[in-house]
């Protein structure tokens, strides 16, 4: 009888589509920050403040990182309420070139919409 190991027993899935991009919601005294209101001279007050990233753990996993300030940005760290997924679940998993491109598109697309957006390097 063959050996089975943990190795086999495990799905298999593509190693290279574990990549994330998250949205994180933002206290709105975010927009009262300089660097935040350079960054959005266009920004609807009426629409939310957020931080977009991009990770190679869950959503999840990050957010509780964010929070715990294990490599974390201040803004998440101080201002962040919780995870948007209605506005990234459907992008995720990916592979890492497809989710640094996408950072960047998201947050652009946000920020075009009248968001106020951190973070989307």
């Amino acid at each position: 009888m063959k050996r089975r190991t943990l190795k086999q027993l495990r799905p298999k899935r593509q190693p290279n589509q574990h990549h994330n991009v998250y949205v994180v919601l933002l206290d709105a005294a975010v927009g009262r920050l300089r660097k935040v209101r350079a960054e959005n001279p266009k920004r609807d007050s009426k629409k939310p403040c957020v931080y977009v990233g991009m990770t190679g753990l869950t959503p999840e996993e990050r957010f509780a990182n964010h929070k715990a300030g294990i490599k974390a940005a201040a803004v998440v760290t101080r201002y962040g309420i919780r995870l948007l997924p209605e506005l990234y679940a459907h992008l995720n998993p990916m592979p890492f070139e497809a989710a640094v491109q996408m950072e960047v598109d998201l947050a652009e697309d946000l920020r075009r919409a009248g968001y106020t957006v951190t973070g989307g390097h």
